[in-house]
C-alpha cells in the first residue's frame, strides 16, 4: 500500500476515536484492522460500555478480525490505531502476528492528555519498542486533536 492508503486508514482509526469520545461510555481511542486494502474490523475503546478493562480499541478490533477471518493469526494484516498501544495491546498485537502497526498519538502525547501508561512502559526505549513491534507513527497531530476537542 502507498502512503495515501495508510493515511486513509489512519484517519478512519482517528474518526473511530472521535466517535468513541462522543458516545457515553465510549473511549477516545480508535482502531482499524486492514487486510489487502480492505477493512476487516474497526471500532473504538469499549471499556466504559462493557465494564471490561481489556476492551481497548486494539483488543476489540483484533478480536473481531480474528473471528471474521476464522484465525488467531493476523499476519497479513495491518493495524491502524489512533494512539500508540499500551503494554496489554502490544502483547495482543504480538500474539496476533500483525505485519505492522501504524499509530497516531504517541504514548507521551497520551500521558500529556491524562492517559497514563505504566512505569514499565515509559522506562522502555521508544526506539526498541518501535523496532520490536514494527510501530510506525502517522498523522500525530490529527490523532491528538481528538483529545483537545473534548478537554
Amino acid at each position: 500500500m502507498n502512503d495515501t492508503s495508510h493515511k486513509h486508514f489512519m484517519r478512519k482509526a482517528i474518526q473511530w476515536a472521535q466517535k468513541g469520545q462522543e458516545i457515553d461510555g465510549g473511549g477516545a481511542f480508535g482502531a482499524v484492522v486492514v487486510k489487502d486494502g480492505e477493512v476487516i474490523a474497526e471500532g473504538y475503546n469499549q471499556v466504559g460500555l462493557t465494564q471490561d478493562c481489556t476492551q481497548h480499541a486494539e483488543i476489540a478490533v483484533i478480536l473481531e478480525a480474528c473471528k471474521k477471518l476464522g484465525s488467531k493469526s493476523l499476519e497479513d494484516c495491518i493495524l491502524y490505531t489512533s494512539c500508540e498501544p499500551c503494554l496489554m495491546c502490544l502483547g495482543a498485537t504480538r500474539w496476533a502476528s500483525l505485519s505492522v502497526i501504524y499509530f497516531g498519538a504517541s504514548a507521551e502525547d497520551a500521558k500529556k492528555a491524562g492517559y497514563i501508561y505504566s512505569d514499565l512502559f515509559y522506562s522502555s526505549t521508544t526506539e526498541k519498542r518501535y523496532n520490536e513491534f514494527n510501530l510506525k507513527q502517522l498523522l500525530q497531530a490529527e490523532a491528538v486533536a481528538v483529545w483537545k476537542r473534548t478537554l
